[in-house]
């Protein structure tokens, strides 16, 4: 059975079980503060187990695109090594929102496997929870042991412990009892050798779980009890991967057909043969695992980067690549060579692979070319570690700071420690290792209490769109600690006029009143969970009582103008540049924008300029705004809005129109584009290959903007003795500063020449090496020419020249004649580094020649005494 055959069979049966098929959610999370990304099957409908939200239906199934690679679901490690894990991962699910309960998804799981699927019941086992005899004083699942008895021996049925069979969403919220669902595909003398009950949750490769059911019914506070929820809830996973596995009749999820074309590429990439060594086995899993977690996550619109999910991304694809780089010996971009088969493979399910392969394999290429330039450097660092060490054990510091600072992977490391005879403190790395997880772990401490309840009200309105004050009451709080921001308090209303972040919008701030005059301030505004949450230090004194909500007049226009403005930017891009540009990102804040595109190459100084007077023509043209609020996403398509990857869209939507740029859009928008004043484009710039970033200011800030630049004009005026042609007069003093700089390159040319002759006279010979360590009166081009030029007329040339340029600047400069180097061994970059201590900094270079510079001129005289001990 095909792999495609595999999952539109889940999702049909369950259809037919009147299941609502939905589409795989976005992989990146986008208003839920926990995740960086999906990492399970429930995780884009926790605000229906919450409770902040209502479900088109009440039965859904789907096919969820997962990544696991941080946090407590962490299997990154793993990948490659074992036949079963994976960074990304598909989980067929099934959901019941407050309808069936554990008869129905026991009775539908076990018709799915043995009937329609056929899978022999004969190698199925079934876990359930044993119960717990800590605080929570939980008691067997017999419901759901008395109904598996119906389908499966009792033999097959094993009671699991807490760790296994109770399913948490985190430290609070829905948990519950779960059931899951092994197989053993052991062969027959096998099994007659170890009973297959015995490797349940062992970790062994041929037994293994495959589908979790799930029964939410409690709800986790933060004290650490258990309620029950009001409604009881199914929520079921099943690794489409190791289903593959078992209706394939293969040993592993990468014999499936899920991978296969991927290892059949590295192949013919490489020139390897899978099966042939372990090592290279091991890489070839890794990367095919790898590129596709990667070309999902960009895909879905994130791009690799240095900090929060793109360092993630980042991260997996390095990875990828030095596996490749070490055992399947690529010192070139590959793996952007792998989307094309990934494509053809998945783009039938997954659409947006297809349609954004091209900008995925530029992405991949880019970083691939980025972090092999990484690896040069590493490999030169490492070098000068090696050198500078006084013992085969490299210092575990040292090697943390190449890894911390460069990004130059461990195992590498070690790797070529061991090929130059050296080991690693292993130690030593670790205990550095943990000192930065504790720093990081620290910096993001968080305590979060449960909510407190004052009114049982379920539906939060948002009334910003049409008012910016608003009479609203408190229905919940709950206080958060962490060691960033302290004590803060998180405030729910029954209404708000509040713009949470979202869409790339910054979130609103301003104050709530109540009835006795006193104010608090709304410092951010965010939705978590279909929740719109407000944050403030204080609460407000009279919890009971209605508040008058107030937002920040001034900061909303100027956001406002800002996100119309990318709008209309988006609009003029396609027309200047063409129809392939789609947006990728925004941050639209009150006094700035920034808008990431797709876009092959730089703008031009034209093109810029073209961008901005479209822009500003639609701002002097006074379109006014046209809404359409809450209309069907067919209608929103057909009436020309644009829907962007990436992004988690309703039934419903919202569309905003401004003349001819109709985009779907939850933000908040200048009531006509005239309220705009002027665009203004600060700076154009590259993100990643294929992707492009305007930076821009509209309103009071391009007021400010122009201010700033005529107050500098008059200054340079000024200082120009107010001449009436202020850029033919700066013309005019570059190219006498050009004139006075050639004729200072000559001086120092001469001056050069003439310190050659009095050189050579000092040369010493000692051992047969012309040597020679003085301080000289040139800058660093000039020192360099002077050796440089010296060095012609001897073979056996050792220098060492000393400056300092200011009281607190010193150079050293190492030249030692090729042939000296390479017969007696002479490392001028050594020198540099051991001697640039002296003047308190280093250096370093080539065996020949190198530098280095300090921030202690006083120590040159001991530099230059000690660089005779070379010779000795």
């Amino acid at each position: 059975m095909k792999s495609q055959d595999i999952r539109s069979t889940f999702l049909n049966f369950f259809k037919e079980k009147s299941h609502l098929v939905l589409p795989s959610a976005p992989m990146v999370t986008k208003d839920d503060p926990t995740l960086m990304f999906v990492n399970s099957g429930m995780a884009p409908f926790k605000e229906y187990f919450l409770g902040n939200g209502t479900p088109k239906k009440s039965r859904i199934t789907d096919s969820q695109k997962c990544l696991r690679v941080s946090g407590k679901h962490n299997d990154l490690e793993e990948v490659g090594y074992d036949t079963y894990h994976h960074t990304l991962f598909e989980m067929l699910g099934n959901w019941s929102f407050g309808d069936y309960f554990k008869k129905e998804a026991i009775a539908w799981a076990w018709e799915l496997l043995t009937v329609v699927y056929k899978i022999d019941k004969d190698i199925l086992y079934v876990t359930v929870f044993e119960g717990s005899n800590d605080e929570d004083n939980l008691s067997l699942d017999t419901e759901a042991y008395d109904l598996w008895k119906q389908f499966i021996s009792e033999d097959r049925i094993l009671k699991g412990n807490k760790k296994d069979n109770f399913w948490e969403m985190g430290e609070q919220g829905p948990c519950g009892p779960c059931s899951e669902i092994h197989v053993d595909i052991r062969s027959a003398e096998e099994k007659a050798k170890v009973d297959g009950k015995t490797l349940i949750n062992e970790d062994h490769p041929q037994v293994v779980e495959i589908w979790n059911l799930v029964f939410m019914q409690y709800n986790r506070k933060a004290d650490g009890s258990l309620e029950n929820l009001p409604n009881k809830h199914i929520d079921t996973g099943m690794g489409f991967e190791r289903l593959c596995m078992v209706l394939q009749g293969v040993q592993s999820n990468y014999d499936t057909d899920v991978f296969t074309p991927i290892i059949r590429e590295i192949e013919a990439v490489t020139n390897t043969k899978y099966g042939s060594n372990e090592k290279q086995d091991i890489a070839t899993r890794v990367i095919s695992d790898h590129v596709r977690a990667v070309a999902f996550s960009i895909a879905d619109g994130q791009l690799p980067s240095n900090t929060g999910a793109g360092y993630v991304i980042r991260r997996i694809l390095r990875r990828a690549l030095r596996y490749g780089f070490t055992f399947l010996d690529k010192k070139e971009p590959f793996l952007f060579r792998l989307v094309d088969v990934l494509s053809k493979k998945m783009g039938s399910a997954f659409p947006e692979l297809k349609a954004q392969k091209q900008l995925i394999e530029n992405v991949i290429k880019e970083e691939e070319t980025s972090f092999l330039r990484t690896l040069d450097q590493g490999l030169i660092l490492l070098d000068g570690i090696i050198s500078a060490s006084k013992s085969k054990e490299i210092s575990g510091e040292k090697v943390f700071e190449l890894y911390d600072t460069f990004g130059f992977p461990i195992d590498l490391t070690a790797l070529i420690l061991s090929e130059k005879g050296y080991t690693l403190d292993e130690k030593g790395f670790q205990e550095e290792l943990q000192k930065q997880k504790n720093r990081s772990r620290a910096a993001s401490e968080m305590s979060t209490e449960d909510w407190t309840i004052l009114k049982d009200d379920a539906i939060e309105e948002f009334v910003g769109y049409d008012t910016l004050t608003s009479n609203v009451n408190l229905t919940r709080y709950r206080k958060v600690t962490s060691k960033k921001d302290g004590e803060m308090y998180q405030l729910v209303f029954n209404l708000t006029p509040f713009y949470p972040e979202g869409g790339g919008q910054v979130g609103d701030k301003g104050y709530l009143e109540d009835n006795h005059g006193d104010v608090i301030y709304i410092l951010d505004t965010k939705k978590e969970n279909n929740v719109i949450i407000h944050f403030t230090k204080n609460l407000p004194k009279h919890l009971n009582e209605p508040l008058k909500a107030v937002v920040d007049e001034k900061q909303r226009h100027r956001t406002e103008c800002n996100h119309t403005a990318t709008h209309l930017l988006h609009q003029a891009l396609r027309e200047v540049l063409g129809t392939h540009v789609e947006q990728k990102g925004s941050a639209v804040h009150s006094k700035s924008l920034r808008f990431d595109f797709s876009h092959f190459s730089k703008l031009t100084v034209e093109e810029l300029r073209d961008v901005e007077n479209f822009v500003n023509a639609r701002i002097t043209g006074k379109l006014p705004l046209e809404e359409k609020r809450n209309i069907p996403m067919q209608q929103a398509i057909d009436e020309g809005a644009m829907a962007l990857f990436g992004e988690k869209y309703g039934d419903t939507v919202r569309a905003i129109k401004f003349g001819k740029s109709v985009e779907l859009c939850g933000g908040t928008h200048v009531k006509n584009t005239s309220d705009i004043w002027h665009f203004k484009i600060k700076s154009e710039s590259a993100v990643a290959a294929g992707i492009r970033r305007i930076e821009a200011i509209t309103n009071d800030a391009v007021k400010d903007f122009y201010f700033e630049n005529n107050r500098a004009l008059f200054e340079i005026k000024d200082l120009l003795n107010n001449t009436k042609e202020p850029v033919k007069a700066v013309q005019k003093l570059q190219d006498e500063n050009a004139s006075l700089q050639k004729q200072i390159e000559q001086l120092l040319k001469d001056k050069a020449q003439n310190l050659s002759g009095e050189i050579k006279n000092q040369l010493q010979e000692i051992n047969g090496v012309q040597f020679l360590a003085t301080k000289v009166d040139l800058d660093a081009n000039g020192i360099k020419n002077l050796a440089f030029a010296i060095g012609k007329e001897y073979q056996n040339l050792f220098l060492l020249f000393a400056t300092a340029p200011s009281k607190d600047k010193a150079m050293l400069t190492c030249y030692i004649s090729k042939e000296l180097a390479n017969e007696r061994g002479y490392d001028a970059g050594k020198v540099v580094r051991e001697l640039g201590k002296l003047i308190h900094g280093g250096g370093g270079g080539q065996n020949f020649f190198a530098t280095a510079g300090g921030r202690n001129p006083g120590g040159i005289p001991k530099a230059l005494e000690k660089a005779k001990d070379y010779l000795k």
